[in-house]
């Protein structure tokens, strides 16, 4: 299994060296192994157990607001049960469509929206779109099926972070606090699903396969390989001995030729093509 981290403006830990089957510099909780679609009912045993560990002397992270978009339902009710069962996390609004999310974001911009993907595919992506062009600071999460399908339209879409919806508890919360620091993320299930997929062909889905490498120039594919590595534009200028301008603008014509919105997206399709391999750098 293949995974990444896409990090966010602070200096890379050299020390942080993680094994390609992990996360840099993230372990999920062992003990938070409650899958997503968590029943309502059993929140708050979750929160009073969370409220247990964090007991006695501790500093306190600052809160993380959070806009949940989905469909009404269940499903929804207990997501955003668990998003708020989280200390560290607020749960300022729920929408259900992009309408109910403009609306909401106009009124307040959280620090992140978690979106479920599932239900509607081409209106998720729309809505994406429409977030990230309108404001470019709010994070955007989205909960994918496991289907390729899925996780291409979310690509595709420019989101800042990916996590299955038959993933852990932990692996959600993790990936919120990730994104509201400003940094991306794919979590590492997401991430071998779409390395799965690509050696095996097409899952049936009806996802278009994304273009081939040798539609990059060899110079698209050394700034693609680094920013899956985790080098920023100013850093890539300096080892390549490019202009900053020049390096924007190869990063620029490879994100056009791939169809990628984000640098989530580049880095993803840098390790299922064999483009970016893990050196102990978070990409960003």
């Amino acid at each position: 299994m293949v995974s990444t981290n896409i990090g966010g403006e602070g200096a890379p830990d050299p020390a942080a060296a993680a094994p390609v089957n992990v996360l840099p510099g993230i372990v999920p909780d062992p003990a938070a192994a409650i899958p997503l679609n968590v029943l309502p009912e059993m929140v708050p045993t979750l929160k009073a157990a969370t409220a247990a560990d964090g007991a006695g002397p501790s500093v306190r992270r600052r809160t993380t607001t959070v806009l949940l978009i989905d469909e009404p339902g269940i499903p929804r009710d207990g997501l955003c049960a668990l998003l708020e069962s989280d200390s560290a996390l607020e749960v300022i609004g729920v929408a259900s469509g992009r309408r109910e999310a403009v609306r909401a974001l106009r009124a307040a911009q959280p620090h992140v929206v978690v979106m479920d993907l599932s239900v509607d595919l081409l209106q998720g992506r729309e809505t994406i779109v429409h977030i990230k062009r309108r404001w470019p600071r709010v994070g955007v999460l989205v909960l994918v099926q496991p289907g390729r399908e899925h996780i291409e339209t979310a690509l595709r879409a420019g989101a800042d972070g990916y996590v299955l919806l038959d993933e852990e508890c932990a692996e959600l919360f993790n990936a919120v606090q990730r994104i509201a620091s400003g940094r991306g993320y794919i979590s590492p299930a997401t991430l071998d699903r779409m390395v799965t997929s690509y050696r095996g062909g097409s899952d049936g889905g009806g996802a278009p396969r994304s273009p081939a490498p040798e539609v990059l120039t060899g110079r698209e594919r050394e700034v693609i390989a680094m920013i899956a590595k985790g080098y920023r534009t100013r850093e890539m200028a300096q080892i390549l001995c490019l202009s900053h301008k020049t390096v924007e603008k190869h990063r620029a014509n490879l994100m056009r030729k791939l169809g990628l919105r984000s640098a989530a997206a580049a880095a993803a399709y840098a390790i299922t093509h064999g483009l970016g391999g893990q050196d102990g750098r978070s990409p960003r």
